[in-house]
This record gives structure tokens, sequence and C-alpha cells, in this order.
């Protein structure tokens, strides 16, 4: 066979194969027309019982049976990544949601909210993390999505704040892996002549920058976004934010990846006004005010060990106005549905000056910021 009769049989077989990817496409099409067509039926029914549209259990059940199906042949990831695309296209069918978060766009906020709801959401940018709970509270917003930790640097204190003043449910949690990047219009680490960011990612970026660039000042600014704006209007200033930023701000990669410890992750909560039913898999968060005697802290904590339950996380903050009294938050694998945890919470609430429940919500197995 000659080589332009091999190049012609290779040509005329790719062609096969494209023929039969193409018939796919058109099947795979059919198929999601078929999908979106049954979730607006559903969301028909459940308006008409003023059902939420939002079924957490249900989405878990679906991604536990895609997992078992697929058996490892298609990358795990990304098989999710696909099909929560469209659970949430289908699903904003039957009631587009607005998302509020942290601005201005590409923050690491607006993100998270692209990870959890997909693009198929209507997002909207919030100057301050309490603006995020004032749009949900008064109805402006679906849900909203705030930072509440940090692997590395902590608690986000404006969001707990913000669950002290405001009447607000978690609906859901998200981890996701932080990578930082150093960035700016020319793609030029020696035009750096000052480095912005919010103050976290600059605390998270301190030796890479001590090590780098030691004699280039830092200024933190209201967000990653804004110090991104901040570098698409002067060459000399360099932003450290997320591939995000990037993409929307049309700047340059000077150097990814620049936080100093690997696994740094944050966790958002998705907040909203719904209860969120059970999924099998839950977390559930509470605020509570000690009584003001010895052991009141023991006794809190015991409440919760004589029934079982698993504490996961406890921080404290001061309330403002009342030097030396302080709100516990907390969080315990569960939800409130739980016997036992309902229980745990109704003899908590019979030790403690001042109780609320936050929601109990489905736990995002990601733990580390990882895949599912």
């Amino acid at each position: 066979m000659s080589e332009n009769q091999e190049k012609k049989s290779i040509q005329n077989a790719i062609g096969g194969i494209r023929e039969k990817i193409d018939a796919i496409d058109a099947s795979i099409l059919s198929l999601l027309h078929e999908r979106i067509d049954l979730a607006r039926e559903i969301g028909r029914c459940k308006g008409k019982d003023n059902l939420a549209t939002w079924d957490p259990a249900r989405e878990r059940q679906i991604f536990q049976r895609l997992e078992a199906l697929n058996q490892g042949r298609f990358p795990q990831e990304s098989l999710f990544s696909i099909f929560r695309e469209i659970i949430n296209t289908c699903r904003a069918s039957q009631k587009p949601a607005v998302i509020a978060f942290l601005g201005p766009e590409g923050t690491f906020s607006h993100l998270a909210g692209i990870e959890y709801f997909g693009h198929s959401a209507t997002f909207r940018a919030a100057e301050t993390i309490e603006d995020v709970f004032i749009e949900v509270e008064r109805g402006r917003a679906t849900f909203g999505v705030v930072p509440v930790e940090n692997s590395i640097e902590g608690a986000v204190t404006s969001t707990l704040d913000g669950f002290m003043s405001h009447g607000v449910m978690i609906c859901g949690e998200l981890n996701l892996g932080i990578s930082h990047n150093l960035v700016n219009r020319s793609g030029r680490l020696e035009d750096v002549k000052t480095v912005v960011s919010h103050s976290q990612p600059l605390a998270q970026c301190r030796q890479w920058l001590k090590k780098n660039l030691p004699d280039v000042p830092t200024r933190a600014v209201f967000s990653t976004a804004q110090a991104a704006q901040m570098a698409t209007e002067d060459e000399t200033v360099a932003a450290i934010a997320s591939l995000l930023a990037v993409k929307t701000y049309g700047l340059q990669t000077v150097v990814s990846g620049i936080e100093d410890y690997s696994g740094n992750t944050t966790r958002f909560l998705i907040i909203g006004k719904e209860h969120t039913p059970p999924s099998g898999a839950d977390r559930t968060s509470l605020l509570v005010g000690l009584v003001d005697r010895p052991g009141a802290l023991y006794d809190t904590l015991a409440a919760l060990a004589d029934h079982g339950i698993n504490l996961t996380r406890i921080e404290s903050r001061p309330v403002k106005g009342k030097p030396g009294n302080y709100l516990f938050f907390l969080d315990m694998l569960g939800h409130i549905d739980d016997e036992e945890i309902n229980r745990g919470c109704e003899a908590l609430r019979a030790k403690v000056a001042q109780f609320k429940w936050l929601g109990s919500y489905p736990r995002d197995s990601r733990e580390n910021g990882n895949g599912r």
C-alpha cells in the first residue's frame, strides 16, 4: 500500500469514527431535551404542593448510582462535573435561582458558587459578606455563598458574625481547593512593583512573597477580584487571584500555585431560607450562648457526648457590646431530624442561655477540596 493510500485509509477510518461520535452527540442532545422536559414536569408537580426544587437526598442518590454504573471507565471527577451541570441546569428550568456571592466577579466565592450551582444559575455580586446575608434574608437572592473557614488561616469571622445577626439557614457546604496565582498584564515577574490581594491570600502566600519578591510591597484590598481589577488598570501591579479572575479580567499568569502550603482548602456554606431534608450524610450547625457559671462549656459538650454525637467543630466569637460574653458555633455529624441528634439538641437547649439551629444540610464528601 502506497503512502497516499495509507493516509486515505486512515482518513476514512477517522471519518467513520467521527460519524459515530456525531450520532452519539445527537442521541445525548435528544436525551438532554427529554431530561429537561421531565425536570420541568417535576417542577410543576412540586409547585402545586409548594415543595422546594432542591432535593439534596435525590442528588446524592444520582451521584452514587452514577459512580456504581461508571465502574471507573470515565474519569469520575469529570463525570460528576458534567452531571452536576446537567442537574443544575434542569433544576434552574423549574425555578431560576439567584445566587449572591462576595464580589466582584472572579472571587473564590464566585468560583465556589459556579462549582456548586453550575453556570446556568444567575449570580449576583455583593460588596460584603454581610450583604450576601442581607440579599438572602430579604428574598432578593435564592441562595448565598459565604466562606466560613480556611484550612490555613482559620475562621472567617465576618461569616460567623452574619449568622449572629441575620435570619438565614445553612443549606449546604462546599470544600474548595484553593490555588493562588500571581497575575498581571504582561505575565512578567520583573514588571511587578506592588502585590495586591485580599488579606487571607496575602497571608497564605507570605513565605513565597518573602522569598521571591522580598522588596516588593504588598497591599490588602477588599477581594481577590478587586485586586485583579487593579492589575488590569496598572501594569506595575500584580494580583494574587483565582484562574477565574484571570479569565474574567484578561490577565496573564506570572506564577501559578504560589500558596505556601499544599492542601489549602476553604469551606464555603450555602445559605438560604428553606429547611433542607435529610440526605443520608448530613451535618448540623448550631449557635449557642452559655450560662455564666463554672463548668458551663463542659456541661454543653457533655450533653452532646451523652447522646453519641460527633462534634466536628467548635468556634467561639465575642458578643459585641458585651465584654466577656461569647457565642459558640458548633458543627456535628447528622441531621436535626435524626433521633439522636434531635434528642441531643433538646438536651443542649435546656443547658444553655441561647440556642439557635443554623441548619442541617448535606455535607461535602470532598473534605480535602479534591474530587468526590
